[in-house]
């Protein structure tokens, strides 16, 4: 019986089992995966503590994303087919479904492949990132050549996702970053220029950087008070677009800054661009595109065994990382 993780209670990664259950059988529009690796989201150490935008039903799978080889088709799927490797683009309910552990069903729509220049260890770090920082930057934030986009929490697998993006498009890349400790680290990736939070200035640098300007597009995962600093560097005309909370502290609203800039302060998540049918065929294009051409490359920055899962999640939890983590199966 195949070894799956799940979580009988909420609470902190030691909440996380092991636990051997019956190979299971894909029904209609479905597809099982031998998973070969999965990626870790702060959205699942979210879910495990039901701070995520959904509840968990318990006992509860998790995880968004998994690579792996097709196993077995449920009825009247197609694609793709018994043998295909394949990774998972998340979309769809942990409510539902969850890929951590040996084995796991998804939706065949979300089982897709990937550039075979990637190993299923990359391929198990791939959609999260880049399909978050593509919606935002490309959809929404239209960014283009000569472009500044300012990305808070740059070091996180969607930071350096959107690095990629904004250097691919011809703009110039802000990474923000809490400690000095990653800002060589965030230069390799190819940030232009890299503030470190706690010892300079934010709002100083961002209007140095432009030109007295200001950013007009940021890239925000922090929230909580540090959007006011990040609305005071914003340009007229700016957007702010807010995709997570790292703060875990309420967001006061910068009305102030709104008022004289005309800015706009904006949420957004990946499931608007993959909830989409024609938004994701667009949005799967430009990222393929990207992998296989070389411009976009998933960072990996901790391998861990289906064993430590509950390191893993600690690991993650303590953000020292940069990239994905991703677990070997």
């Amino acid at each position: 019986m195949p070894k799956i993780v799940r979580f009988h209670k909420t609470g902190g990664p030691e909440v996380l089992k092991l636990d051997e259950l019956p190979l299971a059988t894909p029904g209609p529009g479905e597809v099982r995966i031998k998973v070969a690796a999965f990626g870790l989201n702060r959205a699942e150490l979210l879910f495990r503590q039901a701070l995520y935008l959904e509840r968990p039903k318990l006992p509860s799978r998790l995880g968004y994303e998994a690579s792996g080889v097709v196993d077995a088709v449920g009825p009247d799927v197609s694609e793709p087919r018994v043998g295909d490797r394949v990774s998972t683009i998340p979309a769809f309910s942990m409510r539902k479904y969850g890929v951590y552990g040996e084995s796991c069903i998804v939706p065949a729509r979300v089982a897709v492949t990937f550039p075979n220049r990637l190993t299923l260890t990359e391929g198990a770090a791939i959609w999260m990132a880049f399909l978050t920082a593509y919606g935002a930057l490309v959809e929404v934030g239209k960014l283009h050549r000569d472009d500044t986009v300012v990305i808070s929490a740059a070091s996180s697998s969607v930071g350096l996702a959107a690095i990629q993006i904004a250097k691919a498009l011809g703009a110039s890349a802000v990474a923000t970053t809490r400690g000095p400790f990653k800002r060589s680290m965030l230069m390799n990736a190819g940030a232009d220029h890299v503030i470190v939070t706690d010892e300079e200035n934010l709002t100083r640098r961002i209007k140095e950087i432009t030109g007295g300007v200001g950013a007009r597009l940021i890239f925000d995962a922090v929230a909580g008070p540090f959007l006011d600093k990040l609305a005071k560097a914003a340009a007229p005309g700016g957007i702010v677009i807010e995709y997570g909370a790292l703060a875990l502290q309420p967001t006061p609203f910068p009305l102030a800054e709104a008022l004289s800039k005309g800015l706009t302060v904006r949420g957004y998540t990946l499931f608007e661009t993959t909830r989409d049918p024609a938004r994701l065929a667009a949005a799967r294009q430009f990222v393929t595109e990207g992998l296989g051409s070389g411009a976009f490359k998933p960072i990996i920055s901790r391998v861990f065994t289906l064993d430590e899962i509950v390191e893993a999640h600690r690991f993650m939890e303590s953000s020292s990382h940069v990239g994905k983590i991703v677990v070997s199966v």
